[in-house]
């Protein structure tokens, strides 16, 4: 099935090399620079940085990569609800009041 954006998957293969990249991601200097503040990239809240969760900007489902660029720090919440919804498709989700 094609979404909105004309994307119509990904092979689960191919989501599995992604994931993997992005665990050696997660045990980085850079990673750990990224989350050094504890907050929310999504809605603001600080917590420790090991209680973020590591978010794709563009999920994986949608055909986005674990590259440094689309990888962002997240707590639990906001990234349950993100699920795999575009940057776009979140703000609107936002935008309606559906944020925390």
């Amino acid at each position: 099935m094609i979404d909105f954006f004309g994307f119509d998957g990904v092979d689960e293969a191919w989501i599995k090399r992604e994931k993997a990249r992005a665990r050696d991601l997660r045990k980085t200097r850079w990673w750990q620079q990224k989350t050094a503040s504890g907050a929310c990239h999504y809605c603001g809240t600080v917590l420790s940085p090991k209680e973020l969760t590591m978010d794709h900007l563009v999920p994986l489902a949608r055909g986005g990569r674990s590259t440094k660029d689309n990888l962002v720090p997240s707590c639990k919440t906001c990234n349950s609800k993100k699920k795999s919804m575009m940057p776009l498709e979140w703000e609107e989700y936002v935008a309606d009041g559906n944020s925390k």
